[in-house]
């Protein structure tokens, strides 16, 4: 069986001055075997930070285009046999601002980017995304699509910061769940 880590929207040090320490302690508790970070990371700090628990795979989100331009847009991994896909999912630049504008007009419409990151991903069972700040885990059509959240500044209809545990068993079994805690910069 493979743990992996799922985080998102850490926005160090943006919106918080550093990663809280309940996300590296999860991750431990829970002995991951990766680290993937869907972006909104703002400072490599973070991901240096979460290296230190287990190797890391992360995605550029859109704070991170001036920062940490690097980073791929999108990733293709596979563990046990399951293709996982992983994205922001705030797509180009342009479409970012027209989702601005849509969200002025009529509020926040979170399947929006389900879709877009679904759409990203024919071919993989597991589709992992983040940019909304609202945790979520749903299966479509035999694919999990999966929000970890906010890791330190979550959306209003949170109930508090969050982070994914997403376990695969040989044979193609997977598992998920979301993880609330208490946000602390200690």
């Amino acid at each position: 069986m493979v743990t992996l880590g799922i985080l998102s929207d850490t926005h160090v040090p943006d919106r918080v001055p550093s990663l809280g320490s309940p996300v590296c302690s999860i991750f431990r508790e829970a002995q991951v075997d990766a680290i993937l970070h869907a972006g909104d990371i703002c400072t490599k700090s973070v991901l240096a930070q979460l290296q230190e628990v287990a190797p890391v795979y992360a995605v550029r989100g859109n704070r991170d285009w001036p920062r940490i331009h690097d980073l791929p847009a999108a990733l293709t991994l596979n563990f046990e046999g399951i293709t996982v896909g992983m994205i922001h999912g705030h797509g180009s630049l342009e479409v970012y601002l027209l989702d601005k504008l849509r969200t002025l007009a009529e509020g926040t419409r979170p399947e929006r980017y389900l879709r877009r990151a679904l759409n990203a991903f024919p071919q993989a069972r597991v589709v992992i995304y983040g940019h909304t700040h609202i945790p979520m885990q749903r299966w479509i059509d035999g694919r999990l699509c999966f929000n970890p959240g906010s890791a330190a500044c979550p959306d209003d209809k949170a109930p508090a910061p969050s982070v994914g545990l997403l376990r695969i068993q040989a044979g193609g079994v997977v598992d998920a769940e979301i993880i609330y805690f208490t946000f602390s910069n200690s």
